[in-house]
């Protein structure tokens, strides 16, 4: 390829097209807006990332082509070294290495994300910074950023929403502290936040409890409600079977074949999947037995797949469920939820006089004093069994 010339540059055009120098590679003259005027660009592959760059190597007439080529020559030179030349530019004018609150957000939640359970965690992560973080110092040097920044940021919500405040706290430290690590800023300025916002309400008073339907309404629920479909309602199903088994939605909704013993009537769930991170033990009643053996043959791994797409349901199925037959429970204005039927369990167990150590050990509550927890060597699920079996019987008695 010929190498560009004067007579040619000086007649480019907006609409000529972008001119190749033709002595150096990657090396070519853009047009601007106005007639013999354009300017230089230097297209390469940066050596560090494998990634396609563009350098600008100033306008034309200005920097003349025998100047572009000399400059895009030394560039190249650096390429063919292992240097990324536009990166050493920025370290010799020495500008701001120092990443903005985003950036080292995004930096960071992608080295945090494979190590959370799910991806849906990851996403609220990262959903939270977006919309109440970003806008106020998303753009900010990690360097420059200040307690009253944080402030800002929290202020909106700080009263009116604490939890999620306290999550956003949280997850603006984590941010910050990554900085620190890689020497971005000198010290976290959440540490101090706390003194520029007023004190928030305790968490005894914010906390609102889970709405619970009444235990002595779940018997005419059940038959009203769950057993009027066939078994192919895999939402039904696994609603009536969290009510049985006293477990957590996330618990249910997770549940394998491989955690199932139906000869022994005995279900498994192995430590990483319980809050507490230790393994639990479920008796199953009769009725329970029952809806999994239903449920053979639908999944090879899950019990209750999602009919569609074959995955885990999401967590919000019981929800919508529950709220679109409007399930009635103990608190004005609400619908039960899947957590409530703990509660109404728990309820139960107390109004049939069973022993509280085996209530709590159903619903795998752990034991806060540790002496007493020391000397719990044993899951009881023998004594267990016969509450578990009541408790069917009594929520199916007139199905």
């Amino acid at each position: 390829m010929a190498t560009l010339t004067d007579v040619k540059a000086r007649n480019i055009k907006p609409d000529s097209g972008i001119l190749p120098h033709g002595g150096v590679t990657g090396l070519a003259l853009h047009p601007s807006n106005t007639k013999g005027c354009g300017k230089w660009v230097l297209r390469f592959v940066s050596p560090l990332t494998g990634k396609r760059r563009n350098a600008g190597l100033g306008s034309y007439p200005e920097v003349s082509i025998a100047e572009a080529a000399k400059h895009a020559l030394q560039m190249r030179e650096q390429i063919g070294n292992k240097i990324d030349p536009l990166d050493e530019k920025n370290r010799s004018a020495n500008l701001p290495q120092t990443p903005a609150f985003q950036t080292a957000a995004e930096i960071l939640h992608a080295e945090l994300l494979p190590g959370w359970k799910n991806a849906k965690h990851g996403q609220q992560w990262l959903n939270t910074l977006t919309q109440y973080a970003f806008p106020i110092i998303g753009t900010l040097p990690l360097d420059q950023i200040q307690p009253r920044h944080i402030a800002d940021a929290l202020r909106p919500i700080w009263l009116e929403k604490a939890e999620t405040a306290s999550r956003l706290k949280q997850r603006i430290h984590a941010v910050m502290a990554w900085g620190w690590a890689h020497d971005h800023c000198k010290s976290n300025p959440v540490d101090v936040v706390n003194h520029l916002l007023p004190q928030q309400p305790s968490k005894s008073v914010r906390t609102q409890h889970q709405p619970a339907m009444p235990w002595q309404d779940i018997p005419a629920f059940i038959a009203k409600h769950l057993r009027v479909i066939d078994g192919q309602d895999v939402t039904r199903a696994m609603l009536e079977f969290l009510i049985l088994t006293a477990a957590r939605s996330g618990e249910v909704r997770g549940i394998t074949w491989s955690e199932i013993d139906l000869d022994n009537a005995i279900w498994t769930i192995p430590p990483e999947r319980m809050k507490a991170k230790l393994q639990h033990r479920v008796p199953l009643s009769k009725r329970a037995v029952e809806i999994l053996t239903n449920q053979q043959g639908h999944h090879d791994d899950l019990v209750f797949p999602s009919p569609r797409d074959q995955v885990e349901l999401s967590d919000m199925v019981l929800t919508s469920f529950l709220r679109r037959i409007k399930a009635p429970s103990d608190t004005p204005g609400r619908v039960a939820t899947a957590h409530g039927f703990r509660s109404s369990f728990r309820d139960w167990c107390s109004e049939q006089g069973y022993p509280r150590d085996l209530a709590e050990r159903s619903l795998a509550h752990m034991v806060q004093n540790k002496v007493e927890a020391a000397y719990h060597r044993t899951d009881l699920l023998k004594q267990r069994r016969p509450m578990m079996t009541a408790w069917g019987n009594f929520i199916g008695a007139i199905c």
